[in-house]
C-alpha cells in the first residue's frame, strides 16, 4: 500500500487542487466527504467542492465549545452556497462523564486530560461522520505545524481506515487568502483578530507577532503535542 500511495502522489504532482478534487469526487462519488472546521482552508475547499458537485457531503464537528464567530460563519456558508453542512456533536453521556472526571476545564491540567477531552468532543463524533466513507478531505497544509511537515497530498489514514486527501497541502497562507478574496469566500472573522488557527474557544487564543501560526492552539503545551488526534499519522485512536 505504501508504494501505491507513493505512485498516486507522483501522479498528481503539479496538478491543481481543483483537478485533484474533481478526480476524487468523481471516482469516489457518494463515498467521500469534506471535514470542515470553518477555518480559512476549509472554506476554500468548500467553495471549490460546491462548484464541482454541490451534493458532496460536507460535515463539521460541533464540540459544544466553539466561538460565536465560528457559528456565524457556519450559517453564512450554508446560505451562500445553498447547502446544509452536516453537524456531528459529542455524545451527551460522554460529555457528562468527562465533566465528572475533569470538571469544566480539567483539560488544562495535563496532556492526557486534554486528549481525553478531544477524544470525547472530536474523535468519537468524527468516527460517526466517517462511517461508510472511503475518502475524507481535509484543509491541512504542511506549513501549519511541525506535526504536519511530512504529510502528503494523498495518504492512508490508518487510525480511521480510509484515504485522507489534502488538496491544499502545498499551499501557502498567502495563496489561501488570495483565493478567499478573489472568490469572496465567507471566512471566520477571528482570522482578522489574530487567530490563524481556530479550534474550541477555551483552547484557542490569538497569536503574537512572530509566533508560529499554531502557537495559539493549546498554548500551554509543547509544539510536538499540538494535535487533537484527528491528524496523527499511523496511530489507532
Amino acid at each position: 500500500m505504501k508504494e501505491e500511495f507513493k505512485l498516486l502522489n507522483e501522479w498528481f504532482t503539479d496538478v491543481s487542487s481543483e483537478t485533484v478534487l474533481t478526480h476524487f469526487l468523481q471516482t469516489y462519488k457518494g463515498r467521500i466527504a469534506l471535514a470542515s472546521s470553518y477555518g480559512a482552508e476549509d472554506q476554500v475547499l468548500t467553495d471549490m467542492i460546491v462548484k464541482i458537485d454541490p451534493m458532496v457531503k460536507i460535515f463539521t464537528l460541533d464540540t459544544g465549545r466553539l466561538h460565536e464567530e465560528t457559528y456565524a460563519v457556519m450559517d453564512q456558508t450554508n446560505k451562500k452556497y445553498g447547502i446544509k453542512v452536516e453537524v456531528y456533536c459529542p455524545l451527551q453521556s460522554e460529555v457528562e462523564n468527562l465533566y465528572q472526571m475533569q470538571g469544566i476545564n480539567g483539560f488544562r491540567e495535563s496532556v492526557e486530560n486534554r486528549k481525553m477531552c478531544c477524544h470525547v468532543r472530536k474523535m468519537e463524533p468524527l468516527r460517526r461522520a466517517l462511517d461508510g466513507l472511503d475518502v475524507w478531505i481535509t484543509g491541512l497544509r504542511r506549513a501549519q505545524s511541525p506535526t504536519r511537515e511530512t504529510m502528503q497530498l494523498i495518504e492512508w489514514d490508518e487510525a480511521n481506515g480510509l484515504i485522507k486527501l489534502n488538496p491544499l497541502i502545498e499551499w501557502s497562507e498567502e495563496k489561501v487568502w488570495d483565493y478567499i478574496k478573489i472568490y469572496k469566500v465567507p471566512y471566520n472573522t477571528l482570522h482578522t483578530q489574530g487567530y490563524p488557527s481556530i479550534g474550541c474557544a477555551p483552547c484557542t487564543r490569538a497569536v503574537r507577532e512572530g509566533e508560529d501560526i499554531r502557537a495559539g492552539r493549546w498554548w500551554w503545551e509543547n509544539p510536538e503535542h499540538k494535535e487533537c488526534g484527528l491528524h496523527l499519522k499511523g496511530e489507532k485512536q
